[in-house]
């Protein structure tokens, strides 16, 4: 089915865009309690090992939950997903609010909230990316991934300068409840918007094993989604650890110090705000993984200049970093929209989670070689071998016909009665 095909029996977008709306000002809130929240455990316990554990606490969720949490959001009505999680995110940071005015607030009852929280997070990013497909035009789906990267890239701008001034302001019960407040504006408009959900078909099983399994068969049959899959595991095994060190980078090879890595951190964002933008408003080229793989080369050659970077012209290093953040969105933001359009809307959760879960585990893997690499190589190797991977990656992609020909070969579902049904209202 070509994109025009599901564009037709698509909804309007009117309801979609206020979901989103009151969603990313959710986002934001969410992300300057988390730092107001990482801000205290830091000032608590002054401990790297914490800092760390609550990190992994953060991620395994995603890593670990994902097949399952996926399995679940294409099995339940995607609407009552979103409701719950957000609903139980604001519960959790509502029993913090109370452990804090209590002064009964523990390291341990954070990084269960943090858990809490990361799960509550992956079950409603799967359940909204999932149901994306069914309530815009495919038409937008690249410029909605566009705007979504911006926002990912814009949240941490502006969320880190709330949060501090948060903490400066407000005692943490106070600011845990801005996270309840939030919440209930992402809440708000799911209880009146219909969202669609497709309709049962062979995507399931009678049982739960059973449709996970159909999960991980799709990927085997549909081979330009795994070797996509496999592609963005393996750049991220060698990027994620460049940009661990970054700090190290920074002091060692460009002799410099916190204000420097800030700006690189702060340049990083404005990239990512602006490949989002670009890609929201231009929409990319007209086959979308032309626009991932240039994004990805683009990405390579910036990351082997900020390698490069002589500490004597910091001004290279910013530009590089900049270019590095307008790729990312490129390349993110396309890989989204590719997958929103190639694979069935009943297949959503379950791929969407498993991308997720395969491309994040390969982080602590990359973060786990970053150290010993670093001392016997250098810093700077790290840059020069995620570089070279992604201009290898994207090169490699053009040769392969699965992944080049993955728009036009999909194989997405042709009875209008598969695409969706309406979730029942209010009342």
């Amino acid at each position: 089915m070509t994109d025009a095909n599901l564009s037709k029996r698509t909804p309007p977008a009117k309801p979609f865009w206020l979901l989103w709306s009151c969603q990313a000002l959710s986002l934001l809130g969410s992300q300057a309690v988390q730092f107001a929240l990482i801000w205290w455990l830091t000032a608590e316990t002054g401990s790297a090992a914490t800092l760390a554990t609550a990190a992994v606490v953060g991620l395994l969720p995603q890593v670990l939950l994902g097949p399952l949490i996926g399995t679940f959001v294409d099995r339940w009505d995607r609407k009552y997903i979103m409701l719950v999680a957000d609903g139980a995110v604001a519960l959790v940071s509502a029993w913090l609010a109370y452990l804090y005015f209590t002064d009964a607030i523990g390291v341990s009852h954070l990084m269960v909230a943090l858990g809490l929280r990361a799960i509550g997070a992956s079950f409603h990013s799967a359940a909204m990316t999932s149901s994306t497909t069914l309530m815009v035009p495919a038409s937008l789906l690249s410029r909605i991934q566009g705007l979504n990267q911006a926002l990912q890239g814009g949240a941490p701008l502006l969320s880190a300068p709330l949060g501090a001034l948060l903490v400066a302001a407000l005692p943490m019960s106070s600011i845990l409840l801005v996270d309840v407040i939030t919440a209930l504006v992402a809440i708000t408009p799911l209880v009146f918007i219909r969202v669609p959900q497709p309709a049962t078909s062979q995507s399931t099983d009678s049982s739960f094993l059973g449709d996970m399994a159909l999960g991980f068969r799709y990927l085997g049959k549909h081979r330009g989604q795994l070797y996509l899959l496999c592609g963005a595991a393996g750049v991220n095994l060698v990027a994620v650890p460049a940009f661990v060190l970054l700090p190290l980078f920074v002091i060692s090879e460009l002799q410099g110090t916190a204000l420097q890595l800030g700006w690189l951190e702060m340049i990083f964002g404005a990239g990512s705000i602006a490949g989002g933008v670009l890609l929201g408003i231009w929409g990319g080229f007209e086959r979308r993984i032309v626009t991932a793989l240039f994004g990805l080369a683009a990405m390579g050659i910036a990351v082997i200049s900020l390698g490069l970077a002589p500490a004597e012209i910091f001004s290279a290093a910013l530009v590089s970093m900049l270019l590095v953040g307008t790729g990312t969105s490129l390349v993110n933001g396309s890989i989204h929209a590719i997958l929103q359009a190639t694979v069935p809307p009943d297949y959503q959760g379950r791929i969407f989670t498993l991308v997720a879960s395969v491309a994040g585990a390969m982080t602590p893997l990359g973060l786990a070689l970053a150290a010993p690499v670093a001392e016997v190589m250098g810093v700077r190797f790290w840059y020069l071998a995620g570089g070279v991977t992604c201009l290898v990656a994207a090169g490699a992609a053009t040769m392969v016909r699965a992944i080049m020909e993955i728009e036009t070969t999909a194989t997405l579902p042709e009875d209008p009665a598969r695409i969706s049904v309406e979730s029942p209202g209010p009342g």
